[in-house]
């Protein structure tokens, strides 16, 4: 399912409107009369209309797996919805969602004023953010490097922030760390990984040091996490960052705690659902509601996005799940299309 090039995947489905399900089942001549007639011919209460179209979605490398497993969840079905899924990064996610070339936007962060502006001035007004699932963002070092166990967001930012430039050993950048060599890995721009560490790490101290918020240049960066995890893999004292659910399960990397201030925490999913963890962020979808109204199989897919099957797939991806609470507060403003402005 899953390599180190960019990934596509068509998954046939079939899935049914919960607008159509309840249109099937009214008895009065009005209600029959505004019944689009593949809800008519739905039958008996319980049975579902079958719905045929294409779903467009792209964006975070990071979120494409929920998407994905999403999709698979509806493949049992039947096979009349082809769900394309791809990953290119968040912010090229954005691009081509704002350019009215996608359904959905999945994102690793929110989207960012330019990016809506883009959107409205080609006439992509009407956009349903969803909030989908909780991450960590992983700091991670070579398996073998025992040297590390925790950083602070001080060295963090020293190692990776633009006061790095040119430094070329853990040492060199940042006082009390390891004279070893510096292999850096890490998002490109491109990332909502990239960006939300820069808002979480990087930007406070960066205002502080009269700095630009922004990572070092001299690092090797990638818009896929594969990339990433082999290059740290690939060096005994390499240093990089990635979502969690991408670095949990890797083998040869060592997953390290983190000091926002409050004392060294593991990523694990409890500490990211409770945000003790200082490195989290929540995961999005954006979908254009516009598009949904023409397209009865968009809608039909994210009635089931937001449904209990998100929990599962977020579950079996590796991502943290919402809060009953979140998950009932995402899947009522999709169903009242509660807008973006």
């Amino acid at each position: 399912m899953r390599n180190s090039t960019r990934r596509r995947l068509w998954l046939p489905v079939i899935v049914a409107s919960l607008s159509l399900v309840a249109a099937a089942c009214g008895g009065d001549d009005e209600d029959e009369a505004s019944t689009p007639p593949a809800a008519a011919d739905a039958g008996t209460a319980g049975e579902t209309a079958p719905v045929s179209g294409e779903v467009n979605i792209s964006g975070s490398s990071t979120v494409e797996p929920i998407s994905i497993r999403v999709a698979e969840l509806f493949e049992d079905v039947a096979p009349d919805v082809s769900v394309t899924v791809d990953g290119p990064g968040t912010g090229d996610g954005f691009k081509l969602f704002c350019e009215g070339e996608t359904d959905i936007s999945d994102a690793s962060r929110q989207i960012k004023d330019p990016e809506k502006e883009d959107c409205f001035a080609n006439g992509i007004t009407d956009i349903v953010e969803l909030k989908v699932a909780v991450d960590g963002i992983a700091v991670m070092t070579n398996a073998g490097n025992g040297a590390v166990e925790c950083l602070t967001f001080h060295q963090l930012f020293d190692l990776i922030g633009p006061n790095g430039e040119g430094t070329s050993t853990w040492a060199e950048a940042s006082a009390g760390l390891p004279d070893a060599p510096l292999d850096l890995f890490g998002p490109g721009e491109e990332s909502g990984t990239f960006d939300s560490f820069i808002e979480i790490v990087i930007e406070d101290l960066a205002e502080e040091a009269g700095v630009d918020a922004t990572t070092r240049t001299d690092y090797s960066p990638s818009g896929d996490d594969n990339v990433i995890l082999q290059g740290i893999q690939s060096s005994d004292t390499s240093l990089g960052w990635v979502g969690f659910a991408f670095a949990v399960n890797a083998s040869g990397v060592k997953l390290l705690e983190v000091d926002g201030g409050d004392g060294c925490v593991a990523p694990t999913g409890d500490t990211i659902a409770s945000n003790e963890y200082p490195i989290s962020r929540d995961l999005w979808i954006y979908v254009n509601a516009d598009a949904a109204a023409a397209n009865p199989a968009l809608v039909a897919y994210v009635d089931f996005y937001v449904s209990d099957a998100l929990s599962r797939a977020v579950s079996e991806v590796g991502y943290v799940p919402l809060t009953g609470a979140a998950q009932a507060e995402t899947a009522d403003r999709w169903h009242s299309r509660s807008l973006i402005s």
